[in-house]
């Protein structure tokens, strides 16, 4: 009776065991699970579910439940232009290899290819977007990861169209090497700290490749923004890093490679700003560090606006801009040094590399030009010359307190595309 007991014990731990491991799924024609829908409602928590290649016209599916959400070649879910497609509502779910196409264009609801909302531990990883209002949706999530992600959109205006990459107050973000296109901003970030943005390509979005506000504690690293309507905007945030990335072809009337707007406390080092209307905008942004940085072919190498204070630029490369530093007054907390100016035509008599006399940046006539626009018609001119010339000689308009003292005679510059 006993051993009889005893093995009815064993059976029944055996069963609870195996009923409690996780499953793998297959979801597609021809299955248990023809629809994805289907697959969520049988599996439990800890499953796998593998989606078969084909077309899922499928929308408004919620994931309320720890899965994993594998692709297999691609398999393709159609919003068919009229809902969102994955709401992501439990912590430590894993969407990856998915098609995601024709999200519907909502404007109270932000309607987004995928959603995450108030979840931990979410891994959205190697999937394709396509024709998407909002690419990637994240809303007071933390420990999430949105990595080697494609996301493609056809946005006309900024009105009607999203953005790929959208976090909300959130933290603990990791957005790597992600592909982004086609959308108003390529990433944006509100109320996002302590998070990372890194090996992204973000190109020919409407209005910022990279767009953050009210967001601390955050780094960006090795990202490339090029092609995107206004550059990169960085706004009313703290404790920022920004370190090796390319900002690169930002062209227009209000473009910028960078725009730093009431940043405070913020390290700019090992970046590329090339070919943009704007380099660096600098407005109301205080305990800066721009060093070893490469500006080189823009309209305006840095453009300096009031309320900046204790900014030092230093070991920074200067090449080919049409005006290399614009500040409206003389603001004696922004420091230059040890930079490198193509334009100095100074000399160094010890040889030390470090030249004799300090270098003015500023130019009468980018000074004009920033106070009258249409002045650009002048530009290389014979007038413009014999102005730059004589203020030189003799200055009178142009800020003296900003001057770098220690101008470098050689330049770090490699090629414009590494």
């Amino acid at each position: 009776m006993k051993s009889s007991n005893l093995l009815l014990i064993l059976i029944l731990n055996a069963g609870f065991k195996v009923g409690g491991m996780a499953r793998t799924w297959q979801v597609g024609a021809g299955t248990a699970c023809p629809t994805i829908h289907e697959g969520i409602e049988q599996a439990n928590p800890g499953d796998t579910l593998f989606i078969q290649p084909g077309i899922y016209r499928e929308g408004n599916i919620e994931i309320a439940k720890k899965l994993a959400i594998q692709g297999i070649d691609w398999p393709v879910i159609d919003g068919e232009n009229k809902t969102e497609i994955l709401t992501i509502t439990v912590d430590s779910v894993t969407i990856e290899g998915l098609r995601i196409q024709n999200v519907g264009t909502n404007y109270l609801k932000d309607q987004a290819g995928i959603r995450g909302v108030r979840v931990k531990h979410l891994l959205i990883r190697n999937n394709r977007l396509m024709n998407t209002f909002f690419g990637i949706y994240l809303e007071h999530c933390s420990d999430v990861i949105v990595a080697g992600n494609h996301i493609e959109g056809s946005a006309i205006d900024e009105v009607s169209s999203g953005n790929a990459i959208h976090a909300w107050y959130c933290k603990l973000i990791q957005i790597e090497a992600n592909q982004v296109s086609g959308h108003r901003d390529g990433i944006y970030f509100e109320f996002v700290d302590s998070s990372q943005i890194c090996e992204n390509d973000s190109q020919q979005n409407l209005r910022y490749g990279l767009h953050f506000m009210f967001s601390n504690d955050d780094d960006y690293m090795q990202n490339r923004f090029e092609l995107n309507g206004a550059g990169v905007a960085v706004m009313f945030s703290r404790r920022i890093v920004m370190r090796n990335n390319q900002f690169i072809e930002n062209w227009g009337s209000a473009s910028y490679g960078l725009l730093l707007k009431e940043i405070y406390d913020g390290w700019i080092y090992l970046n590329r700003f090339d070919q943009n209307t704007i380099g660096v905008y600098s407005e109301g942004s205080n305990r800066i560090l721009f060093e070893e940085n490469i500006i080189h072919r823009n309209g305006w190498g840095v453009k300096i606006a009031g309320g900046c204070a204790d900014n030092l630029y230093r070991y920074n490369d200067f090449n080919l801009n049409t005006f290399d530093v614009t500040i409206p007054h003389n603001q004696p907390s922004i420091t230059f040094q040890y930079n490198h100016w193509d334009q100095y035509q100074g000399y160094d008599l010890n040889h030390d590399g470090v030249g004799d006399v300090p270098f003015r940046p500023v130019k009468l006539y980018g000074y004009v030009v920033s106070r009258s626009p249409e002045a650009i018609v002048l530009l290389r001119s014979f007038l413009v010359d014999l102005l730059n010339y004589a203020e030189k000689v003799n200055p009178v308009a142009t800020p003296l307190l900003v001057q770098d003292p220690t101008p470098l005679m050689h330049s770090k510059f490699k090629s414009p595309r590494p």
